[in-house]
């Protein structure tokens, strides 16, 4: 099906009336990663594309770049000064009443948010309802091939592997006496990533006890403790493979540098551990049952799990985001913290599970993928059910 065609099917789907882009100098990546089209040129000036659920589409453009958008079909209409766009907005817009843009009420959505208040604000001015486009948004980023889904899986058996021998590369260190640091185990993951044709944007995290409490933290050649026996270690790796429209594997685990973990460890991984399941529970049941299951909804089981155990005030993040292209993807986030995420988990996605707590003395995440496809819903990978013990 063409792409238009399958704009146009799903705006009639959702009842909209049409799908506005709009962009000024390049700020909205995501207009020209849906319409599948970069300019040829500069765009320094405002231009607009409407996609309406039935006809043509249509374009308003600059005379100062009326080619802009010519890698576009439809028709075309150019304006010159502001009063001129005025003029011609509402006749783009005609036989509109409700369309979509790259707007979340709130900025509920800070990933679709891309379009500024003031646009909205004109477009509402022309009698159009103007409604968020983050569930289309989805359809057309976060929805995998069946040539992404391999590559995810391809990526998950060199990642996993990876993650293995970073860790026994730990326990060889601790077992000869030899001095090893949360940057040099990074490095060594760095390497291994680049020796299995996989890429990165950036990480990944290694890091040990209070570091670990940082979900961001990131050792460096300057910034970086030593790994030492009787430490907690964590490692958060991501990558894909360095191929076009490859997709990310995403994962965390944790271990112990010794035989015997304190009893607050492994209470708190068990915790982890169990948030996580009853996650990855709730978004299999929905699934089984054909039940429709929104972001928010896989937050609240992981974080109710985390509550009954007066744990959930240390657990101060989203439970997971979507996974893509990028390693933050554009679908549904499993979100009801950061952000109350109403967008449905819809088949072909995938997005992390991965609830944490964070202690003073050590932080601990266990971290999943999941793809929910159209009758199930899979963990993708290896998961973590016990501490691994590095000594």
């Amino acid at each position: 099906m063409a792409l238009i065609e399958a704009i146009q099917e799903a705006l009639r789907a959702k009842g909209l009336d049409g799908w506005l882009f709009f962009d000024h100098h390049r700020r909205d990546p995501l207009a020209y990663r849906v319409l599948q089209f970069q300019p040829a040129q500069m765009v320094t000036r405002r231009w607009y594309y409407l996609v309406p659920a039935e006809g043509e589409p249509r374009k308003l453009v600059h005379k100062i770049e009326p080619d802009v958008l010519d890698g576009l079909t439809g028709s075309t209409t150019c304006y010159s000064g502001w009063r001129d766009q005025r003029v011609h907005l509402p006749a783009l817009l005609a036989g509109c009443k409700r369309v979509a843009m790259q707007y979340s009420p709130d900025c509920a959505i800070p990933y679709v948010s891309n379009v500024d208040a003031g646009t909205v604000e004109l477009v509402r001015g022309c009698g159009v309802e103007v409604v968020t486009s983050a569930n289309l948004i989805q359809i057309f980023e976060a929805v995998w091939s069946e040539a992404q889904y391999a590559s995810h899986k391809k990526a998950g058996t060199l990642v996993d592997a990876i993650r293995r021998s970073a860790f026994v590369r730990v326990s060889e260190a601790l077992r000869s006496g030899t001095r090893v640091t949360e940057y040099e185990i990074q490095q060594f993951i760095c390497d291994s990533f680049k020796s299995n044709g996989l890429t990165y944007d950036h990480g990944p995290i290694v890091a040990v006890n209070g570091n670990a409490s940082n979900p961001h933290y990131d050792p460096d050649r300057n910034h970086s403790s030593e790994i030492r026996a009787g430490d907690l270690l964590l490692i958060d790796l991501w990558a894909k493979l360095d191929q076009p429209r490859a997709v990310y594997y995403d994962i965390t685990w944790t271990g112990y540098c010794g035989q015997n973990p304190p009893t607050e460890m492994l209470s708190v991984f068990s915790a982890v551990t169990g948030a996580r399941d009853a996650a990855v529970a709730c978004v299999k049941s929905a699934v089984a049952a054909g039940a429709p299951l929104a972001g928010f909804q896989v937050d609240d089981a992981c974080r109710g799990f985390l509550r009954e155990r007066g744990l959930d005030d240390h657990f101060f993040h989203r439970t997971g985001h979507s996974i893509g292209e990028e390693v933050h993807g554009n679908g549904a986030n499993m979100d009801n913290y950061e952000t109350h995420d109403e967008r449905l988990v819809i088949p072909g996605t995938c997005f992390s599970v991965e609830p944490g707590v964070y202690l003073p003395a050590f932080g601990i995440r266990s971290e999943v993928n999941v793809y929910r496809g159209p009758d199930s819903a899979e963990v993708t990978g290896e998961i973590q059910t016990e501490l691994l013990r590095l000594l």
